[in-house]
């Protein structure tokens, strides 16, 4: 970590963070401004150049974003102070923890970008994907919400189709392969994806809504 990025981390960003486990019901509006329209969720940002991206090109919408390495929550720190991104707050634990206490109709947006595949069978259990997870964002998301989620990996892409398929509160938007072949235009390119298409590996870009609650009552 760079000096400057150091400082950003001591003094940034304290004044950035959310606790969520200090209450059993976490607001996600907690600690944004009383201007914002909407709270949006990023799980994994890694670098952080999607969230960044998305906070500057939705200024009234509030993201948090989890990240538990420091090295990734420091480049967006650095993103956050020299784009004056106002409307971005910081949590670096488990994510599960903080979606675990989202009320409901809590969240307008949530991604999950390139997740940790975990790709050796006793370690799938660990996949931030998952029936107890997807049952918290549900709860959380509002109707027509979207839930985005990107991967290249191939037995983490069947991972994914086979455990949203299930869940009655979530519609998958492909209906043709350039659908998740393609990012929206509003869906930015990371480092890891362009890492990703060097190193040959193909990626999928999959966009799903939260269904109308009452439209799932009456099934």
């Amino acid at each position: 970590m760079r000096p400057g990025q150091r400082d950003l981390v001591e003094n940034l960003l304290p004044k950035l963070e959310v606790d969520p486990v200090s209450t059993d019901i976490f607001d996600p509006m907690t600690g944004f401004g009383p201007d914002l329209d909407d709270v949006w969720l990023e799980i994994g940002f890694g670098g952080g150049e999607h969230l960044a991206w998305q906070a500057a090109a939705n200024p009234g919408t509030g993201i948090i974003g989890c990240e538990p390495f420091i090295n990734g929550v420091a480049k967006l720190l650095t993103r956050v102070r020299d784009d004056d991104l106002s409307n971005v707050r910081f949590y670096r634990d488990d994510a599960r923890l903080l979606v675990e206490r989202l009320p409901e109709n809590s969240l307008g947006r949530a991604f999950i970008l390139f997740p940790d595949p975990w790709p050796k069978t006793r370690h799938h259990k660990r996949r931030i994907i998952s029936d107890e997870v997807l049952g918290h964002l549900a709860r959380a998301l509002s109707d027509d919400a979207e839930l985005r989620i990107a991967t290249d990996d191939a037995g983490y892409l069947e991972w994914i189709l086979w455990h949203l398929r299930r869940h009655p509160a979530f519609r998958w938007q492909a209906s043709s392969p350039a659908d998740w072949r393609n990012r929206p235009h509003d869906w930015p390119a990371t480092r890891y994806q362009e890492k990703a298409v060097a190193a040959g590996r193909n990626c999928a870009f999959l966009t799903y809504v939260r269904q109308p609650r009452e439209q799932i009552r009456d099934r």
